[in-house]
Protein backbone atom coordinates (compact mmCIF):
# COMPACT_ATOMS: atom_id res chain seq x y z
CA UNK A 1 0.00 0.00 0.00
CA UNK A 2 1.62 3.28 -1.02
CA UNK A 3 1.62 6.56 1.41
CA UNK A 4 -1.13 8.13 -0.98
CA UNK A 5 -3.36 4.80 -0.96
CA UNK A 6 -3.31 5.02 2.68
CA UNK A 7 -3.66 8.50 2.90
CA UNK A 8 -7.00 8.28 0.91
CA UNK A 9 -8.28 5.12 3.09
CA UNK A 10 -7.92 7.04 6.50
CA UNK A 11 -9.04 10.28 4.68
CA UNK A 12 -12.13 8.23 3.76
CA UNK A 13 -12.60 5.83 6.97
CA UNK A 14 -11.19 7.53 10.09
CA UNK A 15 -14.33 9.22 11.26
CA UNK A 16 -16.61 6.67 10.50
CA UNK A 17 -13.97 3.99 12.83
CA UNK A 18 -14.13 6.48 15.26
CA UNK A 19 -17.46 7.06 15.90
CA UNK A 20 -17.84 3.50 15.88
CA UNK A 21 -15.87 2.74 18.77
CA UNK A 22 -17.32 6.26 20.60
CA UNK A 23 -20.16 4.19 20.76
CA UNK A 24 -18.78 1.33 21.65
CA UNK A 25 -16.51 3.08 24.84
CA UNK A 26 -18.49 6.58 25.50
CA UNK A 27 -15.05 8.22 25.72
CA UNK A 28 -13.65 10.61 22.76
CA UNK A 29 -10.06 10.06 23.57
CA UNK A 30 -10.17 6.58 23.69
CA UNK A 31 -12.29 6.53 20.46
CA UNK A 32 -9.93 8.68 18.24
CA UNK A 33 -6.32 6.77 19.94
CA UNK A 34 -8.36 3.72 18.89
CA UNK A 35 -8.91 4.71 15.47
CA UNK A 36 -5.41 5.91 15.21
CA UNK A 37 -3.90 2.53 16.30
CA UNK A 38 -6.45 0.90 14.13
CA UNK A 39 -4.70 3.03 11.10
CA UNK A 40 -1.25 2.24 12.35
CA UNK A 41 -1.92 -1.34 12.73
CA UNK A 42 -3.06 -1.43 8.44
CA UNK A 43 0.52 0.91 7.85
CA UNK A 44 2.72 -1.44 9.51
CA UNK A 45 1.36 -4.80 8.89
CA UNK A 46 0.99 -2.87 4.68
CA UNK A 47 -2.14 -4.80 4.69
CA UNK A 48 -4.20 -4.20 1.27
CA UNK A 49 -7.41 -2.83 2.15
CA UNK A 50 -9.60 -1.63 -0.56
CA UNK A 51 -12.04 1.37 -0.05
CA UNK A 52 -15.56 0.27 -0.60
CA UNK A 53 -14.38 -3.63 -0.42
CA UNK A 54 -12.40 -4.61 2.42
CA UNK A 55 -14.20 -2.14 5.37
CA UNK A 56 -15.09 -4.97 7.16
CA UNK A 57 -11.57 -5.27 8.15
CA UNK A 58 -11.45 -2.07 9.39
CA UNK A 59 -14.17 -2.54 11.83
CA UNK A 60 -12.70 -6.14 12.69
CA UNK A 61 -9.42 -4.95 13.70
CA UNK A 62 -10.88 -1.69 15.54
CA UNK A 63 -13.01 -3.83 17.38
CA UNK A 64 -10.46 -5.70 18.20
CA UNK A 65 -8.36 -3.55 19.72
CA UNK A 66 -11.32 -2.29 21.75
CA UNK A 67 -11.42 -5.39 23.21
CA UNK A 68 -7.99 -5.52 23.80
CA UNK A 69 -7.68 -1.93 25.26
CA UNK A 70 -10.68 -3.09 27.29
CA UNK A 71 -8.83 -6.50 28.74
CA UNK A 72 -5.58 -4.55 29.23
CA UNK A 73 -6.59 -1.31 31.37
CA UNK A 74 -9.93 -3.36 32.89
CA UNK A 75 -11.97 -0.34 32.71
CA UNK A 76 -15.80 -0.40 33.02
CA UNK A 77 -17.36 0.99 30.23
CA UNK A 78 -18.25 4.49 30.53
CA UNK A 79 -21.78 5.95 29.43
CA UNK A 80 -21.45 8.05 26.11
CA UNK A 81 -21.63 11.69 26.65
CA UNK A 82 -25.44 13.06 27.95
CA UNK A 83 -27.37 13.27 24.55
CA UNK A 84 -28.25 17.33 24.40
CA UNK A 85 -31.91 17.92 23.29
CA UNK A 86 -33.19 21.03 21.58
CA UNK A 87 -36.22 21.56 23.65
CA UNK A 88 -38.45 24.59 22.98
CA UNK A 89 -39.55 27.27 25.86
CA UNK A 90 -41.15 25.52 28.17
CA UNK A 91 -42.17 25.48 32.05
CA UNK A 92 -39.92 24.57 35.10
CA UNK A 93 -41.95 21.94 35.45
CA UNK A 94 -41.91 20.59 31.87
CA UNK A 95 -37.95 21.20 31.80
CA UNK A 96 -37.79 19.05 35.10
CA UNK A 97 -40.17 15.80 32.99
CA UNK A 98 -37.65 16.56 30.24
CA UNK A 99 -34.51 16.12 32.29
CA UNK A 100 -36.28 12.57 33.98
CA UNK A 101 -37.28 11.39 30.36
CA UNK A 102 -33.89 12.35 29.39
CA UNK A 103 -32.01 10.70 31.92
CA UNK A 104 -34.27 7.05 31.51
CA UNK A 105 -33.54 7.39 27.78
CA UNK A 106 -29.59 7.85 28.94
CA UNK A 107 -29.93 4.56 31.60
CA UNK A 108 -32.06 2.29 29.00
CA UNK A 109 -29.27 2.94 26.59
CA UNK A 110 -27.03 2.04 28.72
CA UNK A 111 -28.74 -1.13 29.86
CA UNK A 112 -28.99 -2.31 25.94
CA UNK A 113 -26.58 -5.25 25.30
CA UNK A 114 -23.55 -3.64 23.32
CA UNK A 115 -24.22 -5.00 20.38
CA UNK A 116 -27.91 -3.48 19.89
CA UNK A 117 -26.86 0.02 21.27
CA UNK A 118 -23.84 0.01 18.71
CA UNK A 119 -26.11 -0.54 15.95
CA UNK A 120 -29.08 1.26 16.93
CA UNK A 121 -26.75 4.56 17.29
CA UNK A 122 -25.80 3.73 14.12
CA UNK A 123 -29.02 3.69 12.86
CA UNK A 124 -30.81 6.77 15.01
CA UNK A 125 -28.03 8.98 15.50
CA UNK A 126 -25.73 8.73 12.38
CA UNK A 127 -28.51 7.73 10.34
CA UNK A 128 -26.99 5.04 8.09
CA UNK A 129 -29.21 2.43 6.50
CA UNK A 130 -29.71 -1.00 7.42
CA UNK A 131 -26.96 -2.28 4.23
CA UNK A 132 -24.58 0.48 5.66
CA UNK A 133 -24.38 -1.10 9.40
CA UNK A 134 -24.51 -4.37 7.79
CA UNK A 135 -21.46 -3.38 5.85
CA UNK A 136 -19.93 -2.23 8.48
CA UNK A 137 -19.93 -4.48 11.13
CA UNK A 138 -19.73 -7.25 9.08
CA UNK A 139 -23.00 -9.01 9.93
CA UNK A 140 -26.40 -10.02 7.63
CA UNK A 141 -28.84 -7.15 7.55
CA UNK A 142 -31.35 -9.38 9.35
CA UNK A 143 -29.19 -9.19 11.99
CA UNK A 144 -29.15 -5.65 12.13
CA UNK A 145 -32.95 -5.54 11.67
CA UNK A 146 -32.91 -7.98 14.48
CA UNK A 147 -30.91 -5.69 16.99
CA UNK A 148 -32.49 -2.87 15.79
CA UNK A 149 -35.97 -3.58 16.50
CA UNK A 150 -35.40 -5.18 19.89
CA UNK A 151 -33.42 -2.10 21.04
CA UNK A 152 -36.51 -0.27 20.20
CA UNK A 153 -38.65 -2.89 22.03
CA UNK A 154 -36.34 -2.74 25.01
CA UNK A 155 -35.93 0.88 25.17
CA UNK A 156 -40.15 1.09 24.85
CA UNK A 157 -40.64 -1.05 27.90
CA UNK A 158 -38.17 0.48 29.81
CA UNK A 159 -39.64 4.24 29.16
CA UNK A 160 -43.36 2.92 29.85
CA UNK A 161 -44.59 5.57 32.61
Amino acid sequence: MTSEQFKNLFDLYFDDIRRYLYYRCGDKVVSTDLAQDTFMRIWEKQLDVRPGKDTGLLYKIAGDLFVSHNRREILRQKAPEKIQFEGIESSPEEEMQFRELQGKYEKALMKLPEEQRVTFLMSRNEEYTYQEIATRLSVSIKTVEKRVSGALARLRKELKT
